[in-house]
């Protein structure tokens, strides 16, 4: 009656094995995030498409659209998509925390107005581009003349084009400041 009992055999065990192998290889990686896409509980968002949301809708919070990326997996289309629809993006809960420093709004926008903006302050166009001598010999001269352009073709002379071009840019520059002083003398 021994042989009635069974047996541990080797494939058996070689099938225990792998099977205990992938178990525990999952139980241990089930938290970890693939990349760029944070899952679970207590996971950071990433901050550039929080960034990018915010910047295409700066209507909206910017913790609430972490909790949208946090609760869909990190899925910046899907947040967006949400959006564009109609639907909105819910309240976090109170206990939401985000894991994330974001830049506020204003620092944000004083950021871009500073890098968009490099010229210096109360500088007009007339300064910049030394254009005074040209309006005190215009005012002597018949405002007239100054309108008229010589027949200019394309040069083949990069010297002769950055001259010609930058004589139009003058040009242009003085005859709005000449509509601008009539349409001041009018009023």
């Amino acid at each position: 009656m021994a042989d009635d009992e069974p047996s541990v055999n080797i494939p058996s065990l070689l099938t225990f094995a792998v099977v205990s192998f992938f178990f525990i290889r999952w139980f241990f990686n089930r938290n970890d995030a693939p990349a760029g896409r944070p899952r679970g509980r207590g996971n950071a968002v990433d901050p550039a498409q929080v960034e990018q949301i915010a910047q295409m809708f700066p209507q909206l919070n910017t913790r609430e659209i972490m909790w949208d990326l946090q609760r869909n997996g990190g899925s910046a289309a899907a947040t967006t998509e949400r959006i564009l629809n109609g639907q909105g993006l819910e309240t976090p809960p109170p206990s939401f925390q985000p894991q994330i420093a974001i830049r506020s709004p204003t620092t944000m926008a004083t950021q871009a107005t500073s890098a968009a903006a490099p010229k210096v302050d109360g500088q007009d166009l007339i300064t910049r581009y030394n254009l005074s001598s040209k309006i005190a010999s215009e005012n002597g001269a018949d405002a007239s003349a100054a309108t008229t352009s010589s027949a200019s073709s394309w040069s083949q002379n990069k010297e002769e084009r950055q001259r010609l071009l930058q004589k139009r840019r003058d040009d242009m520059i003085l005859a709005a400041r000449r509509k601008m002083e009539q349409k001041n003398h009018e009023n």
